[in-house]
């Protein structure tokens, strides 16, 4: 029988365990639990007799692909995917997915939730001001950024958005401006909203050139990844511009330092708090479950992100 395993350091809802079970084993597979796990070993173990896996920001790399000889399918309930050694994977022939768009809403209402609080100066009891009127760019636009611009606009915001991968109709069909460039993103924007991956193009590429190009009073907010940061960069343009603000759902490594120059000019989650809503964590649990069927049922592979 088919064996799934869901490896989470971090559990899923209840109701969403129970969503997971009720896909998998109307399939006509068997669910294997392992929660809150304290140990590489125990991961390890309860993978060495799985078929597939389902995780969430759990690490996957080459020591769990080498004690797993059956796994052939691992999915990442989420849409980052930087937890697994996707070239691990391949070389041990196992599929990785991800759930692009389970969460995307959840991670936008969080964006706008800082840029809120970043405009009324963190509820400090002293005069802010509104996002209607403020421009607002996008850095990306795939599902995450797509809700961003949907909810600004009700807030009023003029929206603009820059992505290479993304055709220009995408953005003009939503109402949103096509902006050139990257620079051109952060000079011409009052709030900017990171959505981008962390990859060898993308670290650190977030720095002191684009904050200090940002019209007065500028706030960046970062939802996505810290590496995307240039920390010491950040922490220059904080240093000389008191009026910018940067708010993430991603902890910096210079956090502690960072709140101690800066304060209530600077937010971090306690932890990566984005996905962290009940509907969430059921759609991305759920979706998960039911590709693991679509790959073993009918060799289903859309939305796999290794060669």
């Amino acid at each position: 029988m088919t064996k799934v395993l869901v490896a989470t350091e971090k559990p899923f809802a209840a109701v969403a365990v129970d969503g997971i079970r009720k896909v998998v084993e109307d399939a006509g597979f068997e669910l294997a639990l392992l929660e809150k796990y304290s140990s590489r070993d125990e991961l390890l173990a309860a993978a060495a007799t799985a078929d597939a896996m389902i995780i969430r920001s759990d690490k996957v790399g080459e020591d769990v692909f080498a004690a797993a000889p059956g796994l052939k399918i691992v999915v990442r309930a989420g849409a980052g995917y930087d937890n697994v050694d996707l070239a691990a994977a391949s070389a041990h022939g196992v599929v990785v997915e991800n759930t692009p768009g389970q969460n995307s809403n959840a991670v936008a209402e969080l964006a706008l939730g800082m840029m809120v609080m970043a405009a009324r100066n963190s509820y400090d009891g002293t005069s802010g001001s509104e996002l209607s009127g403020k421009s607002l760019g996008i850095q990306a636009f795939g599902q995450v950024g797509r809700n961003v611009a949907r909810i600004a606009k009700g807030f009023g915001m003029e929206v603009s958005a820059v992505d290479p991968y993304c055709p220009a109709e995408v953005m003009t069909e939503a109402g949103v401006a096509v902006c050139g460039s990257v620079a051109d993103l952060y000079r011409n924007n009052r709030y900017v909203s990171v959505n981008i991956p962390a990859t060898p193009e993308t670290v650190k590429s977030i720095g002191y050139d684009l904050l200090m190009s940002m019209p007065k009073n500028g706030v960046v907010v970062n939802t996505a990844r810290k590496e995307v940061i240039d920390e010491a960069g950040l922490a220059r343009a904080l240093d000389e511009r008191a009026d910018l603000k940067y708010f993430a759902d991603v902890k910096p490594d210079s956090a502690d330092e960072l709140t101690a120059r800066f304060g209530s000019r600077v937010f971090f989650t306690p932890k990566k708090m984005g996905a962290q809503t009940a509907e969430a964590n059921i759609n991305a649990g759920i979706a998960a479950a039911r590709q693991i069927v679509a790959y073993f049922k009918d060799g289903c592979e859309r939305f796999r992100v290794n060669k």
